[in-house]
């Protein structure tokens, strides 16, 4: 034994001058197992994009950055980036497994209306929804299918948000959470329940509005169809800056609310409410206020008595489930505003349990938006969002019915 040991063949030793290279080769591979996307080795098989889907999308806080067909990356509004793999796919290694995503996503639970206007945008949402926070008697009159879903059980009310109950949402075993609950993070990484957060301050203009469908898409494999959906929402908004090119007199247009003459919250110019009402030629009074959020920010009354001034048309947040059934009883749930002229020679619109629920809807909300400021342009339009409140309250025997034309006349 010894004798044979003694003609084995000795490794030989790299020299001094092929060192460079070997470590050159080691970095590069280094390099391709550390960054994100590089190679793809370590989340299946690479490939090219699919050249109609876009490799990159900034949606307000949010980010779709496509890697390959078999990975894609989202920036969710917590700042964390998610890796999306199909299910049949190896676990990537360059990834945190906590943020790895298996996709198309199959049982979904969502908060909010426009969450699930969003997936119903998609055409998914009757396939994986399998729990909400919104309760049935809500869906009831402008989604009947929901409605009818969760009669049957196929859908769960977990609790309005954000008290959810999370004992009954791990029994449903979601793969997904969509939540704009922040704080709800550590638990669900508990229950190791895989979850994507949607809040936002920044994702309520016109077109991060538009988009957010194109944000959720690579969850479903529904990129086509985002990409169709806002398509067709942006055709709605040509048609109507087409519709209303020639109008000379811009109706003048206030959208907020008071709260007991404390808190003044209104809806800034660069809020897609601001934006569409300019879009459809009217004069937003609020579009100087701005800020970092696109969403209801706080003015004082005072500003809000100087606009109410010289506006035709006034866009209150309550509706009637707040007793808000005429101007009469807007006047008399906040006194300091019966004298703006909405109140005394114009219009007041509130919005209807569909106006929450219409996300999928979009471009139907926004062309009743433009009917609501031109009737004359859209003289068969019937409310849907909207109702339009009476001076004083209408007795029940004289009611007259819910739906309305833009305009005001049954």
């Amino acid at each position: 034994m010894k004798r044979q040991s003694q003609h084995r063949v000795r490794p030989r030793l790299l020299s001094g001058a092929e060192w460079p290279f070997v470590l050159l080769l080691l970095c590069a591979g280094l390099a391709l197992c550390l960054h994100p996307g590089a190679g793809q080795a370590s989340c299946g098989p690479a490939s090219a994009p699919a050249t109609d889907i876009p490799a990159f999308l900034q949606i307000g806080e949010f980010s779709v950055r496509r890697v390959s067909d078999s990975r894609t990356e989202l920036r969710d509004s917590a700042g964390r980036w998610l890796t999306l793999v199909p299910h049949d796919a190896p676990l990537p290694l360059d990834c945190d497994p906590r943020l790895v995503l298996r996709v198309p996503a199959k049982r979904v639970v969502a908060y909010g209306h426009f969450t699930v206007g969003a997936l119903r945008a998609l055409g998914v949402a009757n396939e994986v929804l399998v729990g909400v926070t919104v309760p049935e008697s809500e869906w009831a009159g402008c989604s009947a299918d929901l409605a009818q879903a969760m009669q049957e059980g196929r859908i769960t009310w977990l609790g309005d948000a954000p008290h959810a109950d999370y004992e009954r949402l791990k029994r449903l075993e979601p793969d997904l959470v969509l939540t704009w609950d922040v704080a709800s993070l550590p638990l669900l990484e508990d229950l190791r329940i895989p979850a994507v957060v949607i809040a936002s301050s920044r994702f309520n203009t016109l077109e991060t509005r538009m988009r957010f469908a194109q944000f959720l898409a690579p969850l479903f494999g529904k990129e086509r169809e985002a990409a169709a959906w806002f398509a067709r929402v942006n055709r709605t908004l040509a048609g109507i800056r087409a519709r209303v090119a020639a109008v000379q007199e811009r109706p003048k247009v206030m959208w907020g609310e008071t709260h007991g003459g404390k808190r003044v919250i209104v809806e800034p110019g660069n809020s897609w409410i601001g934006e569409l009402v300019e879009l459809a030629r009217g004069d937003y009074l609020f579009k100087d206020v701005l800020g970092p959020r696109a969403c209801c920010l706080e003015i004082s009354l005072e500003r809000f008595l100087h606009s109410g001034k010289d506006a035709d048309l006034y866009f209150t947040y309550l509706g009637k489930s707040a007793g808000l059934t005429s101007k009469a009883a807007l006047a008399r749930m906040n006194p300091l505003i019966k004298d703006i002229r909405p109140l005394t020679q114009g219009r007041v619109y509130a919005p209807t349990p569909c106006y929450k629920q219409s996300m999928d809807r979009l471009d139907d909300l926004l062309t009743e938006i433009a009917a609501i400021l031109h009737p004359a342009l859209y003289p068969d339009r019937q409310l849907r969002y909207f109702e339009e409140l009476p001076d004083r309250e209408i007795p029940e025997t004289a009611a007259l019915p819910q739906d309305r034309t833009a305009g005001g006349q049954p």
